[in-house]
């Protein structure tokens, strides 16, 4: 068996910490709804530490995901995380499952934050990624705490979630901005003009659902057709379109099974060419967008 290994995808430096492109996103080490305990705690356990034997260095969670959980989960599989950059994001109040409330305010914020440094046991966060921007709370407050906890160590890195173009550059005036974490696949195409920005200003774009290929992946499609004369699966070859399309992106795919991590890591391997591309990115864009599966 051909080894495989995430550093196919080449690499990325978010601010000073260089990590291979394709990530693993941690919302699916918990229960339904993105909520509770998981159904499996043991297969997750194993599938984060298959991680670090297959070259994935780039963990992204949040102190939502569970909540609470997922973070507590990474910290008993992993801790003290050698050469991982565990990657974290706070900003959301959780009251069930699939349930989800922005709360922007300064103090509150703060408390994200020593909690999860807390929960996963660092002494400083590398990433720490506002998860929305709390449209109640004018923007220069939230920008201006993260400003100063930044200051203060307790965060190294700074990214955001699910923002436009002139909310990064508002951000950008309190703190340099890393990354931007925005749902973008091949079919889901509503954040091109971020991504665009991103590329330009060499700001890591980590696409959340990167799998996502809609009626795409129908029997007779392009992207069928590809994969069985590649020998990978329809969601591999978009993973593959989507570390194709900049050179900034970080798609952190998410999986409780190790079985299906290695399939997803495998993808970094996949070459398509520049015809392949163009066809596949064409065809996306007149697709349907595909409905996320949640923050």
């Amino acid at each position: 068996m051909t080894e495989i290994s995430a550093a196919a995808s080449g690499q990325f430096t978010l601010g000073d910490i260089q990590v291979n492109r394709l990530g693993y996103g941690a919302m699916r080490i918990v229960g339904d709804g993105i909520w509770g305990q998981p159904a499996d705690k043991k297969s997750c356990l194993e599938t984060l530490r298959r991680l670090p034997e297959l070259g994935v260095n780039f963990i992204d969670t949040a102190d939502s995901y569970g909540p609470d959980i997922s973070e507590e989960i990474i910290r008993e599989a992993l801790h003290p995380y050698d050469d991982l950059l565990i990657a974290t994001k706070g900003g959301f109040t959780r009251h069930g499952p699939n349930i989800w409330k922005p709360v922007g305010r300064p103090e509150y914020l703060r408390q994200t934050v020593l909690m999860s440094l807390r929960k996963l046991g660092l002494e400083q966060i590398g990433l720490w990624q506002l998860h929305r921007v709390d449209p109640l709370v004018p923007e220069d407050e939230q920008f201006g705490a993260i400003a100063e906890m930044q200051k203060e160590g307790l965060i190294r890195h700074v990214g955001l979630s699910e923002v436009s173009i002139a909310q990064i550059k508002t951000a950008q005036r309190h703190f340099p901005v890393v990354s931007v974490q925005n749902m973008f696949n091949l079919v889901t195409r509503t954040h091109e003009s971020v991504l665009d920005y991103c590329t330009e200003n060499n700001i890591g774009f980590i696409p959340w659902f990167p799998l996502g290929a809609g009626d795409l992946a129908k029997p007779g499609s392009l992207l069928d057709t590809l994969s069985k004369e590649k020998g990978y699966s329809p969601s591999q070859i978009a993973l593959a379109w989507v570390l194709k399309r900049s050179p900034v992106l970080l798609p952190i795919p998410g999986t409780s099974k190790v079985k299906h991590l290695e399939e997803n890591v495998a993808a970094a391997s996949v070459h398509l060419t520049d015809e392949e591309f163009q066809l596949l990115d064409q065809l996306g864009r007149e697709a349907p967008e595909t409905p996320g599966p949640g923050a």
